[in-house]
């Protein structure tokens, strides 16, 4: 069985743009560890680690995690309240971008 895709939208603020080659929306696709599965965040920034790997280093720290003076928002919620990188993603995700306050 074919493992499930799905197209992930970041939206960045105009700061982070430059590291997205100047663009303020990335598109990536996530793909499902296994057919059971669902796409995750997780799976999202491992994909713009090989598209985008110098905006990937600005969002995530050396061990792979969001960094803390970062916040991601997966349809309308923190993504650390619905399980960080494990947080599953609906289909044509977007994940807004925005620096902690």
């Amino acid at each position: 069985m074919a493992k499930p895709v799905t197209l992930v939208t970041f939206v960045l603020p105009s700061m982070l743009g430059h590291w997205g080659s100047g663009a303020t929306e990335v598109r990536v696709f996530a793909v499902a560890d296994s057919a059971e599965a669902s796409p995750t965040l997780g799976a999202a920034l491992h994909t713009l680690r090989r598209t985008h790997p110098t905006l990937e280093r600005r969002l995530c720290d050396e061990y792979g995690g969001i960094r803390r003076h970062i916040s991601m928002f997966v349809c309308g919620e923190n993504a650390r309240r619905l399980g960080g990188l494990s947080c599953a993603l609906p289909p044509g995700a977007e994940v807004y971008v925005m620096p902690a306050l």
